[in-house]
Formats: structure tokens, sequence, C-alpha cells
């Protein structure tokens, strides 16, 4: 699930920060620039785990800053493909199921990766300050087939889900500039662009042993 990525990048340090010791500086500076950020085709960065290398720092003119370039070793949300992993179910929709591990939510279970056959299910909301609510909430449900007839084993939002990671998605987010073309897009479509997810991973269910907890662990 975590592996350490090495990593290279030049840190500029304020002349105000000149009486601290300058690996604290460089550490602090490095986990504000990659702390919860996702490196294209690296993952999602948590915390800077060491420093293995300074080289030698410039101060250039007009600037008072120094400039150092840093060889570190950071730690990285990046599973590998078929690893196993436990999550949160977010919400239900006509995309699959989506799940949350806490830290990072960008997980979707596909319709064709669930366990078969399933179906998608509207349900009631529930009562909210006593006053029913005409919202309808969106469940995913397994048809579990038994000698005596076919069972509905829902996956409510808030269960906790086993998934299979079998495939990922990084997209560049990175801001480009304006062309011509892009000049004439509507305001939706740019909305529509800045809240594509950069780092997404796709699970699987579509074997035993996988799904629900419940599923596996009631009688």
């Amino acid at each position: 699930m975590f592996v350490l990525v090495e990593m290279t990048d030049t840190v500029r340090i304020p002349p105000w920060q000149f009486e601290r010791k300058l690996n604290e500086s460089i550490a602090e500076e490095l986990n504000k620039k990659l702390a919860n950020k996702v490196v294209y085709n690296v993952g999602l960065c948590i915390c800077l785990y060491d420093i293995t290398k300074l080289e030698d720092s410039y101060i250039f003119p007009g600037d008072g800053a120094s400039h150092t370039k840093v060889h570190f070793r950071y730690v990285v949300f990046h599973p590998f493909l078929d690893e196993i992993l436990i999550g949160q179910i977010k919400s239900c929709s006509q995309d699959g199921v989506h799940v949350s591990i806490g830290f990072f939510d960008d997980i979707i279970i596909p319709p064709e990766s669930l366990q078969q056959p399933a179906k998608l299910q509207s349900t009631v909301a529930s009562l909210t300050l006593g006053v029913a609510s005409d919202e309808a909430e969106q469940v995913w449900v397994w048809e579990y087939e038994t000698e005596e007839g076919a069972h509905d084993l829902y996956m409510d939002i808030g269960e906790e889900i086993r998934f299979r990671v079998v495939d990922e998605t990084f997209v560049d987010t990175s801001p480009t500039g304006p062309s011509s073309a892009e000049a004439s897009t509507s305001n939706a479509t740019e909305e529509t662009q800045k809240k594509e997810a950069p780092y997404t991973l796709v699970g699987s269910i579509s074997e035993p042993g996988l799904g629900l907890l419940s599923w596996w662990t009631n009688s």
C-alpha cells in the first residue's frame, strides 16, 4: 500500500529561516510542497521519510533565499495491482460503488466488477429530525442465489468492504496555457475538468471472500 520513492528537488529557504538547522527547514518545505498531493505516475504523497543527500546551496542575485538541491525519500500511497484493501462504502451510483479508505476517496468498483448478478436499487432515505425525506438513496444489491431462492445482499453506505485493486488511472491536472479552442469552451466544461481526480483506483469484488465483510463473517 505504501512505498518509499526516491525524489530530487531544489528547495528554496527564505532568509528568515537561516537561523534554523538546514535539514529542519528543508524537511518542512518539502512537506508543505508534497504532503497530500498526487505526483503524476507516482501516487499520493504522505510524508517525508528521510533526506539522503544535500548538494551545495546557492544564493542568486536579486533573491536573498538559498536554493539547495535535495535528494530524499518520500512515503507514497500507491497500492500494487492485485493488492487486497479494506475500505468503507461512501456512495453508490450507476458508475458503481464509491469507496473511501479514510485519507483517500477516489476509489471506484464498476458494476461489472461486483458480485454477480447485481442491480442498482433505490431505497427510501432515512428520517431526518423526524421529518421524512423525499430523496432516495441508491445502493447496489447482490442477488445471492441459494437453494431456497435468491437473497438480496445490500451494499449499504458506511459498510466496510474488502476489494482487490485491478487498475489505476493518473490524470495530469497541471495548468496549461489557453488556446483559441479552449477560449470558446463553456464554463461548465471547465468546471468538469477541474473536478477530475488526479489519481483513481479501480477495484473488484467479483470473487469469493471479497465484498462486504459482514457477508463472510456473519453466519
